[in-house]
């Protein structure tokens, strides 16, 4: 059983990070403040403790493992309050050429700015740089064609932001897709 102020630092630094922490970064922390070894399971069992406690009802928030990390997330309960907070704060909403190459990005990565352009149709120049400054997406190295070039990928501020622990977790487009675009009779 870890200690209170070694529980009490690692809901700190989960608290104070505006992106997932997996237990690596936190031992890294922990030890380097501390100036001893802390072992895996010691940083576990804290975790688990304090994921114990925010499951309790008196409290807004709980701690969920996130990209292969853990992150202080409001419980669902509360996602009307914070939609309507959201819809205040939509000057940093995300244009629909932006969620647009996101999507593409999203389900295609790694993918270069040219096969992008390719499938939305339009020049992507303007849309890229904004993703790349928002951190939603990344370079994820270079291409082997001609010029090699940039390929694109989703970051982990991305999976923090859409709640995703993989792409695999991505909805799949059986998922989105609607009956009311079939024609004919639906027989059953």
């Amino acid at each position: 059983m870890p200690s209170n102020d070694l529980t009490l630092d690692i809901e700190a630094i989960i608290f104070a990070s505006d992106a997932s922490n997996a237990v690596d970064d936190i031992r890294h922390v922990l030890e380097t403040t501390h100036e001893q070894a802390i072992s895996e399971k010691e940083v576990r069992s804290a975790i688990q403790g304090i994921k114990e406690k925010y499951a309790d009802e008196a409290f807004a928030i709980e701690l969920r493992e996130l990209n292969g990390g853990y992150q202080f997330l409001t419980k669902s309960r509360h996602h009307g309050v914070i939609n309507q907070l959201q819809l205040q704060r939509s000057k940093k909403k995300l244009s629909q050429a932006a969620m647009e190459t996101l999507a593409i990005i999203a389900y295609r990565q790694p993918i270069t700015k040219l096969e992008v352009e390719q499938i939305r149709g339009v020049n992507c120049d303007y849309t890229i740089q904004r993703l790349l400054e928002k951190e939603l997406i990344s370079i994820a190295g270079k291409g082997d064609g001609v010029g090699r070039p940039i390929l694109y990928a989703t970051s982990p501020l991305f999976m923090d932001y859409f709640g995703l622990n993989s792409t695999a977790d991505l909805p799949q487009l059986k998922d989105l897709a609607s009956n009311s675009n079939e024609i004919g009779e639906n027989e059953q």
